[in-house]
Formats: C-alpha cells, sequence, structure tokens
C-alpha cells in the first residue's frame, strides 16, 4: 500500500501535526510507504526524502488567517501527486487540506482523522461547512483520538457508521537516569506539581494558579510553555503572593522535559474547554509514571485517556479547591502515591505506546483497502 499524510504544516508546532509525523515515521519504519504533504512557512515548497519509504512534500503558504495556512501551491501539488496513493488520510481540523482534496479529482480511499471539532472559528465555520459536510460523506472511515469525542461531536451524528477511533500513541521519555536532576536540585524537599502547555485561556492555568493558594509550603506549581496569557498569568502570581509556590518556566526544549517529569510528583491538565481534545502531555507523564490530573470536559476526551482512580483523578473544570484537593489525595500518602505511579505506566503500556498507534493505524488502512464497492 502506498499512503499519504495529508494536513497541517510544518515544521511542527502542535500535537496533529505530531501525530501526523509519527505516523509517517512509523509506518515507514515497517516498509510501508507513506508520504506526509503539508503547508510550510519556512524553506519555499520543496520535498525532503526521509528514508526509502517516507518523503515530506512541503507546499509553500501564501498567508496564515485564523489559525489556517492558505498554500494554493498544495492544492497544484496534491493534483499532480494523488494518483500515487492508495489511500489519502487527511487530518482534520484543517480546512486547507479540505480544499486540496476537494479540487485534487483523487478516486481512491479516503481516511478522515477527526482531531477535534472546530471550536473557536465560528465564522471561518460558516464558510467552510459546505467543505466539511462533503469530507465526511467523503471519507471511507472517519477515525477519533478517543471514542468519546467522536461520539460526542456534534458534527458526527449522521456518520456514526463510519465512525471508529484509536488513542495517540508516543515512546517514553529518556529519563536520562545517572545524570544530575537540576530540576528536583532547584527545589529541594518541594513536591513538584508540573503543567505543560501554551498559556492561553483553553489551558485554565488561572485556575491551577489559584489552586497554590490551597497547597501546603513545600508543593510547588512549574508551568512550561509561552503564550500570549503569560504577562496575566505572572500579574496573578505577584498579586497572590504565589511567588515561591507558582513559576511560569517558559519555553523548554525537548531535551530537558525528562528531566522535568522525572522530578515532578505529578502532572497536572487544568484545561477548561472542548478545544482540549486529548492532552498528548497527559500520555507523556503516564510514560513517566507519573499520576495525572485532568478535567471532565463535557465531549472532551482528556478524562478517557486519564483513567479516574487509575491513572490519577478526573476534577470538574475551573474548580482550584477541588484541584488542590485532587493534587494533595494522590501524594499526601505514599501508598496511594505508589498506586498511582503504577496505574499511569499501566495504562500508558496498555493503550498508549507508539508501537500500539502503529499497529492501530495498518489494521485500519487493511481495513479500508478490503472494504467492497466505490469510494463515495
Amino acid at each position: 500500500m502506498k499512503i499519504l499524510q495529508l494536513g497541517k504544516f510544518y515544521p511542527i508546532r502542535g500535537g496533529v501535526e505530531k501525530v501526523m509525523y509519527d505516523l509517517m515515521s512509523g509506518l515507514s519504519a515497517r516498509g510501508v510507504d507513506c508520504d506526509m504533504m503539508c503547508a510550510t512557512t519556512e524553506g519555499g515548497s520543496r520535498i525532503e526524502t526521509l528514508n526509502d519509504h517516507a518523503s515530506l512534500i512541503c507546499c509553500d503558504t501564501m498567508a496564515k488567517a485564523a489559525a489556517t495556512m492558505i498554500s494554493p501551491k498544495m492544492i497544484y501539488a496534491l493534483r499532480r501527486v494523488c494518483h500515487n496513493y492508495d489511500i489519502i488520510h487527511i487530518h482534520h481540523p484543517d480546512p486547507m487540506a479540505c480544499m486540496a482534496l476537494y479540487f485534487s479529482g483523487y478516486d481512491g480511499r479516503v481516511i478522515l482523522h477527526w482531531h477535534s471539532d472546530i471550536i473557536k472559528q465560528k465564522y471561518l465555520l460558516k464558510l467552510y461547512k459546505p467543505f466539511q459536510d462533503w469530507l465526511l460523506r467523503r471519507a471511507d472511515i472517519i477515525v477519533g483520538t478517543t471514542p468519546i469525542y467522536v461520539k460526542e461531536s456534534p458534527f458526527l451524528k449522521h456518520v456514526q457508521h463510519k465512525i471508529t477511533s484509536f488513542p495517540i500513541g508516543t515512546d517514553p521519555w529518556d529519563m536520562k537516569k545517572g545524570k544530575p536532576n537540576y530540576v528536583r536540585e532547584s527545589y529541594k524537599d518541594k513536591k513538584i506539581i508540573f503543567s505543560l502547555g501554551r498559556l492561553v485561556e483553553y489551558k485554565g492555568y488561572e485556575y491551577l494558579i489559584d489552586a497554590a493558594l490551597h497547597l501546603p509550603d513545600d508543593y510547588v506549581i512549574l508551568i512550561g510553555g509561552t503564550g500570549p496569557l503569560r504577562a496575566k498569568l505572572q500579574t496573578q502570581i505577584d498579586a497572590s503572593n504565589l511567588n515561591d509556590k507558582v513559576k511560569l518556566l517558559g519555553f523548554i526544549e525537548d531535551k530537558d522535559l525528562p528531566f522535568y517529569y522525572d522530578a515532578c510528583s505529578l502532572f497536572c491538565l487544568s484545561s477548561v474547554f472542548k478545544t482540549e481534545a486529548f492532552g498528548i502531555v497527559q500520555i507523556e507523564a503516564m510514560s513517566c509514571s507519573k499520576p495525572v490530573i485532568a478535567t471532565i470536559i463535557p465531549g472532551s476526551g482528556t478524562y478517557w485517556v486519564n483513567a479516574h482512580n487509575e491513572s490519577g483523578l478526573n476534577i470538574e473544570p475551573g474548580n482550584s479547591q477541588e484541584l488542590a484537593n485532587a493534587i494533595i489525595n494522590i501524594t499526601s500518602d505514599e501508598h496511594t502515591y505508589d498506586r498511582y505511579c503504577r496505574g499511569a505506566r499501566r495504562r500508558y503500556e496498555q493503550h498508549f505506546t507508539y508501537n500500539k498507534m502503529i499497529d492501530n493505524c495498518l489494521n485500519i488502512y487493511n481495513r479500508v483497502l478490503t472494504q467492497e464497492g466505490d469510494s463515495n
């Protein structure tokens, strides 16, 4: 079989494009021909050969609007090469990729990977919805990252007969055993609560910061990431006299992340809106045997990823007191804490390994290629 991953952009800046790239890498490592086509703002249009079975096809971007790359070159590029592929695996939401597929003339199999609904760009959705509806009809199979999200999405109610799901998978972080952990040394005698993500509204960091008001002084909250809310969040920390208990770390390079996962007592995903559809950081923490606190966002898959009372605790979003209580409940008793640590690693190994993701994806490809009948 020959596969094309289609959507989003390169270099990798978010979860959707990371999944695309990981699928291409994992499938090609098993000898499956799998390319990736995406828009790019760096380096212009080009083709990069990654190995004997994978190429990265980058299409120059004319502009960016409403978090969408405008790349007419993607339309022309896909028209030229689409007939070479048995399956186009398109990743949603990405209006540009959908437009490219619509105008490509491709008549082969289509897998639609539904990572999330379009939530924030409501005006864009009004313009895009006819194409989104076409894409839902065109897809042979629609894949979600959790069963909850695709079941609850209002856009997918009429296509449930096409729905399946498999979770995102990742390799565990290299914990750099034997190397001095500068994070742990910097916060001696502290229980470290770690969080990681863009400093934006849907992440709910204001509630995580407020939770520090309800925690004993031997706890410290470390928040990694950059974003437009940094100044506002720092003002909140200053006004609450929490500079000793909450630290905004800024951007953390990948090479340093294992030190934070290793040093922390648990990971917290404090998101409050459905924009948080999965939370890859949760499974990264679980791979390091770290318990997770996540929020029960209606329609989101975050609380499916984190199994309540097994890999961690799921709580009401936007509730700082409940968040603090959950942190204390997991970490205050050594026996309880060890149980959650074991449960986190067990859940990761059962559902979220990189190899399981590749296995699940291959099963979907084989299934769609053996389906009878023509494409829609």
